[in-house]
């Protein structure tokens, strides 16, 4: 009797089981020491199991934006609190119905947004000194010891200080020591004289020598395993970077000289957050409150190796005695919340670019953060004044009913025709049902959106708003780099410039691999195709860390020849060639292949005729080869023209639009509108209408001059 009550508990006890779906983007150790703790949560809790997925990081937030509205998120999900701004008005997150206790305050005042908490915080990152404790004994106090052991370096050889000066959220702690911090109680403001301040401070560093040039996370990290930096300033995750045999310790960032003020940088918050979508609620809480209890919280820190948000966590003496824990835990103290409002993520692009003019010393610090704060002021302008759909509607309808009855009208003309070729109709019936699903239908949405302005989650209709702003250059001059004739113009030429460079090559190494002198002339061609066989954003990589500046190995081919070291990226011709450079190394191989093939078409007499008339190497190929080579060419061309024409990621990983976004061309100037300059997706959506219609154009001319050769 006992034991059929005890089964039936069981069964009760399962059926009433909340099986809780917790979304994270952990990696490594963080990982594993998560998937460890919710095992055992589960095996406490059966009646809240809790089932983890992995989702990559690059790609979480919009998931989550995404499918939570949906009905398809999780229950609950492990996120940084930045977003908490364009999150709560949207309704995607509930607010913690239990006050945060057993934290650090300033932990707590990141998570507070429009009066209430959000999320149950689990860890914090922020950046630190990372030093190499055998060449480093006292670690600095103040910027000016911070100088003094960085001259020391140089003077040995070495780089004295190694950080992403050029990135915004690595130059904070300065803007913030020198009291230049960008929101304040008068909104945003970039240029603030303590932001000048910052930005002549660092440029000052990089005059002296005492920073790496164009530095990037993974120079850092190079420089510092391989002994050719002792500082470098970074965050929790550099650890899983390091090379074990570097002995290096972690400190807080010294206090600014000038100022007295800490070099303060942003902290990040990582917080449980509930769907507001949540069945179940009260159980994604409960789960939530026990991730962040004594605990778990001090598993976190000794496996995970997180700077865990649980004050109690660290009266265990493991977690206390950690020396990096510790230096976390006091840099904690001198860290600023990132500031969670959306305007927030419109500054990084004009900051960004500031920094980096002033970094090359292309632009003094006062002009350039004057700039940057124009620049800011028109991304984020208030959206247009809402439509009326009415007439929008009437000329839509009239065009799907003039379109059918368009349509119909061909049918019924041709409808012997059909009835002859059904068979083939059906076959190609498939096809063009696909067709219609995945490319047609999407595009008619993504036009859809164009007419529609986005922000904060809100989405009002303006009409064509969009399309007036970007074809009339409301926000800035025609001549700008961001304005969209200007982007055009450099679009036309970076396609025109790269397509003659694909042809001209790939027809001279076809007519070289058609001598019939050269041997081994399928090695070649193999060894020629690997260009094109190799993923593009690998290749884009690859020339980008040749083009360095400082470590490139361009420039140093071109130091051993005596010449000057080029900063590739510091101005519009060199960014431009590099990119050219970049595509023209993928784009021949293409135009190689097709004219290798045109080749064996053309019959071998034509050519001996010309010879035998006297005709000359260069007469035989201007008069004949040529001649007959264009019609296979043409198509090819045109192809290559249009990839070229959106080859989105050699300008976003080569050149990343530089300088001043001068490299930049359409289709990536419509993912920054998208991405990263407000979200801005109707403005996005109308740029990629605006790219529709100039190939359109392109593809219907060269429509008619095929048409012409065929005739």
């Amino acid at each position: 009797m006992f034991a059929l009550m005890f089964l039936l508990g069981g069964l009760l006890g399962d059926a009433h089981a909340q099986d809780l779906i917790l979304w994270h983007a952990y990696r490594g150790a963080e990982r594993q020491a998560l998937d460890s703790l919710i095992a055992d949560h589960n095996a406490l809790h059966p009646s809240r199991s809790v089932t983890a997925r992995a989702v990559p990081y690059d790609g979480f937030n919009s998931k989550i934006e995404a499918a939570i509205p949906r009905g398809n998120g999780p229950d609950l999900f492990i996120a940084a609190h930045e977003r908490l701004g364009s999150w709560v008005p949207s309704g995607l997150i509930a607010p913690n119905p239990s006050p945060l206790e057993d934290t650090f305050p300033v932990v707590e005042q990141a998570l507070f947004h429009d009066g209430s908490t959000y999320g149950t915080p689990l860890a914090y990152k922020t950046l630190a000194l990372f030093i190499n404790s055998d060449r480093i004994e006292h670690a600095p106090a103040t910027t000016s010891d911070l100088i003094e052991l960085a001259e020391q370096e140089r003077m040995q050889g070495r780089i004295g200080l190694a950080y992403q000066a050029t990135e915004p959220y690595f130059h904070a702690p300065w803007a913030h020591g020198f009291d230049g911090e960008l929101l304040q109680d008068d909104g945003v403001v970039l240029n603030r004289p303590g932001a000048v301040a910052a930005l002549d401070f660092a440029h000052s560093l990089m005059a002296r020598g005492l920073l790496p040039e164009e530095p990037t996370g993974a120079l850092v990290t190079q420089l510092f395993n391989d002994g050719m930096t002792s500082m470098a300033i970074n965050g929790p995750w550099f650890l899983g970077e390091l090379d074990p045999k570097v002995n290096f310790r972690v400190v807080p960032l010294p206090t600014v000289s000038e100022t007295g003020l800490a070099a303060a940088p942003y902290l990040t918050v990582e917080a449980v957050q509930v769907s507001a979508h949540s069945a179940h609620p009260q159980e994604a809480w409960a789960f939530a409150q026990w991730l962040m209890g004594t605990e778990p919280a001090i598993a976190r820190a000794l496996n995970g190796r997180q700077s865990v948000a649980t004050q109690s966590a660290y009266r265990d003496e493991r977690v206390a005695n950690d020396p990096i824990l510790a230096a976390f835990r006091m840099q904690l103290e001198r860290s600023r919340p990132m500031p969670t409002q959306p305007l927030m993520t419109a500054t990084w692009e004009p900051l960004a670019r500031a920094i980096r003019g002033v970094m090359r010393g292309a632009n003094e610090p006062a002009a350039a953060l004057e700039a940057a704060q124009t620049e800011f002021e028109a991304i984020t302008r208030p959206p247009p004044p809402s439509s009326n759909p009415l007439p929008y509607l009437i000329a839509f309808a009239m065009l799907l009913l003039g379109g059918t009855g368009w349509l119909a009208r061909r049918i019924w003309a041709a409808r012997a025709d059909i009835r002859a070729h059904r068979h083939a109709y059906q076959w190609v019936g498939p096809a063009s049902a696909a067709m219609a699903l995945l490319v047609i239908v999407p595009f008619v949405v993504g036009a859809a959106v164009s007419l529609f302005s986005h922000r904060e989650g809100q989405w009002t209709f303006v009409g064509l708003s969009h399309f007036i702003d970007i074809l009339f250059a409301r926000d800035w001059p025609i001549t700008s780099p961001l304005s969209f004739w200007f982007t055009l113009v450099v679009t036309v030429g970076w396609t025109a410039a790269n397509i003659v460079l694909h042809v001209s090559i790939g027809v001279a190494l076809a007519m070289l691999l058609r001598a019939p002198w050269l041997r081994m002339k399928s090695v070649y061609r193999v060894l020629l195709s690997l260009t094109w066989a190799i993923p593009n954003y690998i290749t884009a990589l690859i020339w980008k860390g040749m083009f360095h500046r400082q470590f490139g190995a361009i420039n140093g081919l071109l130091e051993w020849v005596g010449m000057e070291p080029i900063s590739w990226f510091s101005q519009f011709s060199t960014a431009f060639a590099a990119n050219l450079i970049t595509n023209t190394w993928l784009g021949f191989p293409f135009m190689m292949v097709v004219t290798l093939g045109a080749l064996q078409s053309i019959p071998g007499d034509v050519e001996e005729a010309a010879s035998l008339d006297g005709a000359k190497a260069w007469q035989r190929f201007v008069h004949v080869t040529w001649p007959m080579l264009q019609p296979a060419l043409l198509p090819a061309v045109i192809l290559g023209s249009i990839w070229t024409f959106n080859m989105f990621n050699i300008i976003y990983l080569v050149s990343a639009g530089e300088p001043d976004g001068g490299t930049e061309i359409l289709i990536s100037e419509a993912y920054r509108w998208a991405f990263t300059r407000g979200h801005r997706y109707g403005y996005a959506a109308a740029y990629a209408v605006l790219i529709f219609g100039v190939l359109l154009l392109y593809s219907r001319g060269t429509d008619r001059i095929l048409s012409r050769k065929a005739a």
